[in-house]
């Protein structure tokens, strides 16, 4: 009997264990995606308002309005701000720092304001501006926490805070504009209602604590952030009016600042359900040790043993460190189980050990599949770099050759001028002479237009290699703000020698946002459809080159060619790799696949169209929101 009771009580005893960890791991996880859903939600909320607060900090009507001191068509465009706009307050304050407008959102979606505050006896204090020092604008985070009179429903509530400051044409500083989220009770009861936890703020240092529990206000910030200190975990357990509950610590940043995230989820329920399982493992068991009184040392060898062997086996198997058997050591069907699990754990062994080796090929592949790809747009970089090269040099030809010819000139006028000026010294009765013979006058005329023409040339050398480094621009490999109508600029700026006196360019461009790229990729994009369009054309023809918004979100620019055009067989393989029409020698077949890829990582599209005999249209579609 000890041998049937002993293993069935571990077995059971070793589930709850498991049980509970395993009820416990549940409420980590639960907690975990909880905090990465409001650690996204603050993450959003933060770049939203941040970005609407530039937009409307830069807004040139707003500060014409502080500037005349119209203060009646700026609060009318505060409330369409608030109306549009993510805050729920925005406070405007004149250039020495005193409130003039403070309007909120009311809870029926109208917007009311303070007009108690707007006397103009509130003013920041030299402290807080000195803190905000030369930054445009900074995040702040305010939290109220009131028990009031009724204990079970507090004033709590987490403000948001951008504070910045609106400057005029000239940079000087005309007012101030605080915009502001409030996350109430209300807001906080309903993510703590479909969370299913219980939410707290807190910042360290500070005293309170605003949280959806009443009784988690009455704790300081300070007893929180001592678990916070304490190791890398930030789990912890703390019993709430003597329920047990599972907190998770989360620091998070609003702008310059640090909140900490706090998350408990109650332990109570899984706690009656291990308490129900105890009691129902207890019966059960007395019930066993009297029907096993008789029967427990006749079965406890023969039945228990191999089971324990498989499930041990079972547990510790690691096929890395190699096979894992069981010992067959009876015929019965527990021995046809052992069996059974050995079988498996060598097809298992050998499915693991050839699977590893397929890895390690497919490994070996992708590395070869991505070093010949490397290779592959190292090759079609410098095709094009090659015809742009060419381009460039002929472009560069032009100055350099008159200012080599003016150099036989400038040396003729600069010897006839040291001769003068020698003969000046040891002759100087008969100066007015030799000046006629040296033709001063005409030196005096002509030497100027020289040096001009030299100075021309030079500086048109200079904006041709300046242009050429601007247009690659290959260190800004990270992603930023772009003006696509600049870049287009750039590269016909280069592509000039190969268009001047053939081809006439009709530019339409649009005022467009800038939108959000990587300028040494896109170029290359502009550049490999442009010198496409250059090359389709025989003889003299047309490129129009133009830009606008569309939809919303997005800007088309559009590349069109009075070229020889496509075939629809050749439109729908345009964007292949190594698929050219041109001659073997002037084309891989790379550039307009690579800048598909291009446009793909921006999160745009192209799309191409083309009438045989009439000519091509590329379309490349980009959003201008990041």
């Amino acid at each position: 009997m000890l041998f049937s009771v002993v293993p069935l009580a571990f077995i059971t005893g070793y589930s709850l264990i498991k049980y509970e960890q395993a009820i416990d791991q549940e409420l980590s996880q639960r907690l975990k995606g909880n905090a990465r859903e409001i650690s996204v939600m603050l993450g959003e909320f933060e770049s939203t308002l941040f970005r609407e607060n530039e937009n409307h900090r830069s807004d040139r009507t707003l500060s014409y309005f502080l500037s005349t001191g119209n203060e009646g068509r700026a609060r009318q465009l505060l409330k369409k701000w608030i109306i549009s706009g993510l805050a729920q307050r925005m406070w405007l304050y004149s250039a020495d720092a005193r409130l003039k407008i403070a309007l909120y959102e009311e809870a029926s979606g109208q917007v009311g304001s303070k007009s108690n505050l707007e006397s103009g006896d509130v003013e920041i204090t030299e402290g807080f501006l000195n803190r905000l020092g030369d930054k445009d604008a900074m995040g702040l985070v305010d939290i109220h926490v009131d028990p009031g009179k009724n204990k079970k429903k507090p004033d709590v509530r987490i403000d948001l805070v951008v504070f910045s400051k609106v400057k005029d044409n000239q940079g000087r500083v005309v007012g101030y504009l605080e915009e502001v989220i409030s996350m109430d009770r209300e807001f906080l009861q309903s993510l703590r209602n479909r969370m299913n936890t219980e939410i707290f703020f807190f910042q360290l240092n500070k005293e309170s604590v605003a949280s959806t529990h009443e009784d988690l206000i009455l704790y300081s910030a300070e007893t929180f952030a001592k678990e916070l200190k304490e190791g890398d975990q930030p789990f912890f357990d703390l019993n709430v009016r003597e329920v047990p509950y599972k907190f998770l610590l989360k620091p998070l940043s609003w702008g310059d600042e640090k909140i900490i995230l706090g998350l408990g989820a109650s332990k109570e329920a899984a706690r009656a359900v291990l308490k129900n399982i105890n009691l129902a493992f207890y019966s059960v068991a007395g019930f066993i040790v009297i029907l096993l009184t008789v029967l427990s040392l006749v079965i406890s060898k023969v039945v228990l043993k191999p089971i324990y062997d498989v499930l041990n086996a079972i547990e510790k198997s690691d096929y890395s460190k190699g096979l894992v058997e069981v010992p067959e050591n009876s015929t019965t069907e527990l021995g046809l189980l052992a069996k059974s699990f050995n079988e498996l754990s060598r097809r298992t062994y050998e499915s693991q050990k050839a699977l590893q080796v397929n890895v390690k090929e497919l490994e070996a592949a992708n590395y070869e599949i991505k070093e010949a790809q490397t290779r592959l747009v190292h090759a079609a970089k410098m095709a094009s770099l090659g015809q742009l090269v060419a381009g460039v040099a002929h472009e560069l030809n032009n100055p350099i050759g008159f200012i080599y010819s003016n150099m036989s000139h400038l040396r003729e006028y600069s010897e006839k001028l040291i001769q003068l000026l020698e003969k000046a010294e040891s002759d100087p009765k008969n100066l007015q002479k030799y000046k006629e013979e040296a033709d001063l006058e005409f030196i005096k005329k002509d030497l100027p237009k020289l040096i001009a023409s030299c100075e021309d040339g030079a500086r048109r050398t200079r904006d041709i290699v300046v242009g050429l480094r601007n247009f690659s621009r290959m260190e800004e490999s990270s992603l930023q703000s772009m003006d696509v109508c600049e870049g287009l600029n750039k590269t016909l700026e280069l592509l000039k020698g190969e268009l001047k006196n053939r081809i006439t360019v009709e530019k339409d461009f649009q005022k467009v946002p800038p939108i959000m790229a990587y300028p040494g990729e896109l170029n290359q994009v502009f550049m490999n459809i442009l010198s496409n369009a250059a090359q389709a054309i025989d003889g003299e023809g047309v490129i129009r080159v133009g830009v606008k918004t569309v939809e919303k979100d997005r800007i088309e620019i559009s590349i069109s060619d009075s070229g020889k055009g496509m075939t629809k067989e050749t439109v729908e393989k345009v964007f292949d790799p190594f698929f050219t029409t041109k001659t073997l020698g002037k084309g891989t077949g790379l550039g307009l696949s690579i800048s598909y890829g291009v446009i793909q990582k921006h999160g745009g599209e192209i799309l191409v169209e083309s009438d045989l005999g009439k000519g091509t249209t590329f379309h490349i579609l980009l959003p201008f929101k990041s």
